[in-house]
């Protein structure tokens, strides 16, 4: 099963930002999540739209935090995201007439939709800087090169 790791991506790339004083470019953030830039961009669209990032073309260019990490939840992230799906579980849907199908798929979204209200209030509650840890090792510390391409 292929998980979306993007939230997790997002989140440790943000973490990161916070710690450099320089734009810092897609290719190099692109590399610390294991994936292009042109993925890397795309995925961070959402969070440019919601002014939590900006990015700047040409020299000098690259991505930074538009605000301070006290000021992004976790909600906004993963708003941004355009809430991916949080769990991984599905109903069956090969027999829709079945009254034992309906039921068990009626109460299986039910327990979904309360676990994931309690994960997006949970969420609201948590400010980026309360998951910074006290020193962070550079992205360089990944064996990536950050300097500017």
């Amino acid at each position: 099963m292929n998980r979306d790791t993007r939230l997790s991506d997002v989140l440790h790339v943000l973490l990161h930002l916070d710690k450099v004083e320089d734009p810092v470019t897609s290719e190099v953030l692109a590399r610390s999540m294991g994936t292009n830039p042109a993925v890397f961009r795309r995925t961070m669209a959402g969070l440019r739209k919601a002014g939590h990032v900006r990015s700047g073309k040409g020299h000098g260019g690259g991505w930074q935090l538009a605000r301070p990490l006290h000021e992004i939840s976790l909600l906004a992230v993963y708003d941004a995201l355009g809430r991916p799906n949080l769990f991984a579980i599905g109903n069956r849907s090969d027999h829709p007439d079945c009254l034992v199908e309906r039921s068990v798929n009626a109460l299986m979204a039910d327990a979904m939709a309360q676990a994931e209200a309690v994960l997006v209030k949970r969420f609201g509650e948590v400010t980026l800087d309360t998951l910074a840890p006290a020193s962070p090792e550079p992205l360089s510390a990944h064996g990536r090169n950050t300097t500017r391409a």
